[in-house]
């Protein structure tokens, strides 16, 4: 099996997997719980909070584990938006999101009577902080981007969005999903008020999360408890927070050189496919490395699909959260349109610091097979 599919989720490093089977056999009790057991469950909680919130460099209390990014930022917009629509009743984000957002947007200006700007990408497919300056109106709240795009990998200006925004009164929200864990992030030099996190994107477990949120008034969004300081109720999901926290931890200790490898990976990927007609869905001037839009002129995607996955190869055609859905991509429709031919010829490849040199090669050749058919 060659595994190509990371944007997705990644697998888990063997020292994840063998730190969390041990807190499931000897750290099972109840963090809330006041004996022994309790106790020792949540002083391993609390390690791992501080490890996180040592790597981003925020404070240990400001960070909420959640059940993924999807929660999170759910939390951030439903939350914020609730507790503080006597500020206004504005939200200001991009027509490129991944579903999470969008849906958590459409659902305050359809159910609670929100208004909401999504801001389309300039006709090359570029994003400029100038594009959430001029969607800003009085009324404004909150302003919710990526930071990297899941489907092209596309990297949003952060830190110039941040910058404009300062003077206004909108809190900013960002969907780090797809970089945390790839690069250094510091949300408190960065300009961000609330960020989005998800474990499985960085070779940690899946249905576990973080929320780093400033000093903000915000609703809850789970009730029923006092976990997480009386802000996410609900028994901790222990032995996933300290895979999360060692996931991070170990992706944070090779920064740059994991970096450098999945760069070199993608630009043997591209080489190797040199002799090929094909184009890249590459918009702005920075792209994580991790992520490869490509599409083959007349190749239908799913048809592609099909043939690399009975070879044993995993890509997809954008993000997992629509798979079996039959719209074609958002993201690639809102830099093409709708009806351009584009969104039904193209496919993510998306690489990690686990994908091999050889991987690169033997999926090149499998899919050489299948294009010369």
């Amino acid at each position: 099996m060659i595994y190509l599919d990371n944007a997705a989720t990644t697998p888990v490093f063997p020292e994840v997997a063998k730190e969390m089977f041990e807190i499931l056999n000897t750290t099972f009790g109840n963090p809330s719980s006041i004996h022994n057991y309790g106790r020792s469950a949540s002083k391993v909680v609390r390690q791992a909070r501080h490890t996180i919130a040592e790597i981003l460099g925020v404070p240990a209390r400001n960070l909420i584990f959640t059940s993924g990014g999807s929660e999170a930022n759910n939390q951030t917009l439903i939350g914020y938006a609730l507790a503080n629509r006597d500020k206004g009743n504005h939200i200001v984000t991009t027509a490129i999101e991944h579903h999470s957002v969008l849906h958590a947007v459409n659902y305050l200006r359809d159910r609670h009577g929100f208004d909401v700007t999504f801001v389309p990408p300039h006709a090359d497919g570029s994003f400029t902080a100038d594009l959430i300056a001029e969607a800003l109106r009085d009324e404004t709240i909150i302003v919710s981007t990526m930071y990297a795009n899941n489907e092209t990998g596309q990297l949003l200006p952060i830190a110039e969005i941040a910058e404009l925004i300062s003077p206004h009164q909108a809190v900013y929200h960002v969907d780090a999903v797809q970089v945390i864990g790839k690069i250094p992030i510091k949300p408190l030099e960065l300009g961000i008020d609330f960020l989005s996190a998800s474990a499985h994107k960085f070779h940690g477990p899946k249905g576990v999360g973080f929320l780093y949120h400033a000093n903000f008034a915000f609703d809850n969004l789970i009730h029923g408890g006092e976990q997480e300081e009386g802000r996410r109720a609900g028994t901790e999901n222990t032995h996933s927070i300290v895979g999360m926290a060692k996931a991070l931890e170990m992706s944070a200790e090779n920064f740059e050189t994991n970096f450098n490898k999945v760069t070199a990976l993608n630009s043997q990927l591209l080489s190797e496919l040199s002799e090929f007609d094909f184009y890249i869905n590459h918009f702005g001037n920075k792209v994580m490395p991790h992520v490869l839009n490509i599409g083959f002129p007349n190749m239908n995607q799913d048809l592609l699909l099909m043939k690399l996955d009975l070879q044993g190869v995993a890509i997809s055609t954008g993000s997992a959260c629509t798979a079996g859905a039959i719209e074609p991509s958002h993201v690639l429709a809102a830099v093409y349109g709708h009806d351009d031919k584009r969104l039904k010829e193209s496919v993510r490849i998306s690489l990690s610091d686990m994908t091999t040199s050889a991987e690169i090669t033997e999926f090149v050749q499998i899919l050489t097979n299948i294009l010369k058919k």
